[in-house]
């Protein structure tokens, strides 16, 4: 049967960065399905030197961003930074555009600007970290992760990344530690909660995985993962029933999910119901088939 553990995702999620805007809200990583300040608007001088134009084209391109048209967005921020070669806001955010196109390398070069230009930007170093991480390397990634603390020490998101960074180098302590600060440092954490469980899940934990599973279905009840992951550990313990009832709340949240009708369907085969097992597996592979 298959075990599937997904990092949020959030949303995922899975993890991507985040646009700066200057006067709003400071906006915060995007590790899996998580809420993004939408860039705000910068005030531009009256006289139409440089600065105000490089300005106009920074909000230009945070309009485009939060309307995920990545290319306008990065060719927004490129005319910003050909107007102020110092913009480090403009570099971040086009990092971010070039990070949600899949171009690692390209987002790497923006934010390592942006934090050359300014030293202590925690966004940009969280952001260079999820980069990394996404490249797989983790060590590099929980070394920004780690500035980022330093120059944010309230920075839950930053902690609850390098307990991602963590998990996927097999360190579970250190991933669960740093999933406990996130969680103790914004107590609606979803998906903290859920990572932290699959962590413990992992060191065969499952009462204290089901815990956290249940905490994040708490926090976001259409959580169809949190849904699936706590029905397997559900099934660990032997608690056919319950895990039946996770993977079928699963499936009505998720209906093409078809690890959770082939769980669903090893379930069944156990309580000895086998029209419903091979229904269930039927289900699972003409999903497969479909997604080919």
């Amino acid at each position: 049967m298959t075990c599937r553990f997904a990092v949020s995702i959030t949303f995922a999620l899975l993890l991507c960065g985040c646009g700066d805007s200057p006067d709003l809200a400071s906006p915060v990583a995007k590790p899996v399905a998580k809420p993004v300040a939408k860039p705000g608007p910068e005030t531009s001088v009256a006289k139409p030197d440089s600065t105000s134009l490089a300005i106009i084209e920074y909000n230009k391109g945070n309009d485009f961003l939060d309307k995920e048209d990545w290319d306008t967005a990065i060719a927004c921020y490129s005319d910003a930074i050909l107007l102020n070669p110092d913009y480090g806001k403009a570099y971040n955010n086009r990092g971010v555009a070039y990070d949600e196109k899949g171009e690692s390398d390209a987002a790497i070069e923006d934010y390592s600007a942006a934090i050359r230009l300014k030293p202590d930007y925690a966004k940009a170093c969280n952001n260079r970290g999820i980069a990394y991480r996404k490249k797989g390397e983790y060590d590099a990634a929980i070394q920004d992760y780690t500035e980022a603390i330093r120059l944010k020490s309230d920075y839950a998101e930053a902690y609850y990344n390098r307990g991602i960074a963590y998990r996927k180098k097999g360190e579970s302590d250190a991933a669960i530690q740093d999933y406990s600060e996130a969680i103790r440092l914004k107590p609606d954490y979803a998906e903290a909660y859920y990572n932290r469980g699959i962590a413990n899940e992992e060191k065969g934990e499952s009462d204290a995985a089901i815990q956290d599973y249940s905490e994040a279905i708490r926090l976001k009840p259409g959580y169809a993962i949190a849904y699936y992951n706590r029905g397997i550990a559900y099934r660990k313990k032997g608690e056919t029933d319950a895990a039946i009832k996770d993977y079928t709340e699963a499936i009505r949240l998720q209906p093409d999910d078809a690890d959770a009708y082939r769980n669903r369907g090893g379930a069944y085969r156990m309580k000895g119901d086998k029209a419903k097992a091979n229904a269930d597996f039927a289900k699972a592979d003409e999903l497969l088939e479909a997604k080919k």
